[in-house]
């Protein structure tokens, strides 16, 4: 079993100017504000859930994105509101998010 329900892995390689990478879309700030909301709704801690940076995860092209384990699911997104849902359904229900998975 996991020490965690879900560990997430969120992608914030800063690579040299014009190289594709996460963090040109913002991955660094919505890392944060994935970490704070987790926090907000008590989800954090052991046997719950997780929220890491990443260096590269070698899919750069399908930016941004993170990764969820132990159910290996990979998702790209935009905005708060991509995070928000992920956090809801995903780490909340436990359902996929079709419209943002990779």
């Amino acid at each position: 079993m996991s020490f965690y329900r879900h560990h997430v892995f969120i992608c914030t390689n800063q690579r040299a100017a014009g190289d594709s990478c996460c963090n040109n879309h913002g991955a660094s700030d919505l890392l944060a504000y994935m970490k704070d909301k987790v926090k907000a709704l008590g989800l954090a801690g052991e046997g719950q859930v997780r929220v890491n940076k990443a260096g590269c995860l070698g899919r750069c092209d399908d930016g941004p994105l993170l990764v969820i384990y132990p159910q290996e699911t990979w998702y790209t997104f935009i905005d708060e509101q991509d995070i928000d849902e992920i956090v809801e359904k995903h780490l909340l229900a436990g359902e996929i998010v079709e419209r943002l998975k990779l």
